[in-house]
C-alpha cells in the first residue's frame, strides 16, 4: 500500500509542530522523553521549576504540558540558578533557607512563585536557592 500524501502531510506537520523556537540566549536544553514531568526535568537538570516555566513562556502551559520529542529550554545566559533544593512532604520556607544558607527574601525572590506564607510548597517541587538574585 502506498501511503496518501495527505497521510504524510500530517505526520510531517505533526513533527513540526514539536519544533518550537527556543528563546534568545537559551544556554542549556533538553529533548522531552516519555515520561517527563516539570518536576523530574527540574530535578535531573538543577533547575527551579520557576525558572523552567519562566523561561519556557508561552511553550510550556500551567499545566506543564510536555510533548514527547519537544526540545524546551532550561535556562537563559546569565539568569541560570542551578543551587536548587527539591521540596519534600512537611517542608517549610524557614527549614530552606537555613539549609541553603541564605535570607528568605532572597528565597522570595528567587522563586515569586511561592506566596508570602510560605504555605503553597509542594512536594518534588524545585526551588532556586542561590544566594545571587536571578529574578
Amino acid at each position: 500500500m502506498h501511503t496518501s500524501f495527505f497521510t504524510r502531510l500530517a505526520a510531517l506537520s505533526a513533527i513540526a509542530s514539536l519544533a518550537v523556537a527556543l528563546p534568545s540566549g537559551c544556554d542549556r536544553k533538553v529533548t522531552i522523553k516519555a515520561g517527563d514531568t516539570c518536576a523530574t526535568i527540574s530535578a535531573a537538570h538543577k533547575v527551579s521549576t520557576y525558572q523552567l516555566m519562566k523561561v519556557n513562556t508561552g511553550v510550556i502551559n500551567t499545566a506543564c504540558d510536555l510533548h514527547v520529542g519537544e526540545e524546551i529550554c532550561l535556562a537563559i545566559k546569565g539568569q541560570d540558578c542551578t543551587a536548587v533544593h527539591v521540596v519534600k512532604y512537611g517542608d517549610v520556607c524557614n527549614a530552606i533557607v537555613n539549609e541553603a544558607g541564605i535570607s528568605l527574601s532572597t528565597l522570595y525572590a528567587n522563586n515569586p512563585n511561592i506566596n508570602e506564607g510560605c504555605t503553597n510548597l509542594y512536594p518534588d517541587e524545585v526551588l532556586c536557592t542561590s544566594s545571587h538574585i536571578y529574578y
